[in-house]
């Protein structure tokens, strides 16, 4: 007969060994409140004439596997008020630290792009 903590701690290891991030639960809601209404699919709004609402756009500003290359992840740490996004003249508030740090794990590992989490099984 097993023990009983063996098969509990056997239980667990699954949700212990899956902590990447989520792009259906994460990243998209990250994205989607503070980043698409000037880079998404409304053309007329469009700033910079970059889309974050498809990976390929996404892929302008991200390099899979190289947050430090990423000029996204640059560009919502920076300081600069010219650099930094969102704009300061957005009057959205910048992105958390807690924020920021998911979007660069995102990056670390590999920015596996998703569908919205309605859609996936």
């Amino acid at each position: 007969m097993v023990p009983r903590h063996i098969i509990l701690l056997l239980l667990t290891l699954p949700a212990l060994a899956d902590d990447s991030v989520s792009f259906s639960h994460e990243i998209l809601p990250l994205l989607s409140e503070n980043c698409l209404s000037c880079h998404g699919p409304d053309e007329a709004q469009r700033k910079a004439d970059l889309r974050l609402d498809t990976r390929e756009g996404a892929l302008e500003v991200i390099v899979p596997g190289r947050p430090a290359e990423s000029s996204l992840l640059e560009r919502i740490v920076s300081k600069d008020a010219d650099e930094v996004m969102p704009p300061p003249k957005s009057h959205k508030p910048p992105l958390t630290a807690e924020q920021a740090e998911l979007l660069r794990r995102w990056i670390a590992e590999g920015a596996p792009w998703g569908r919205h989490w309605a859609f996936e099984k």
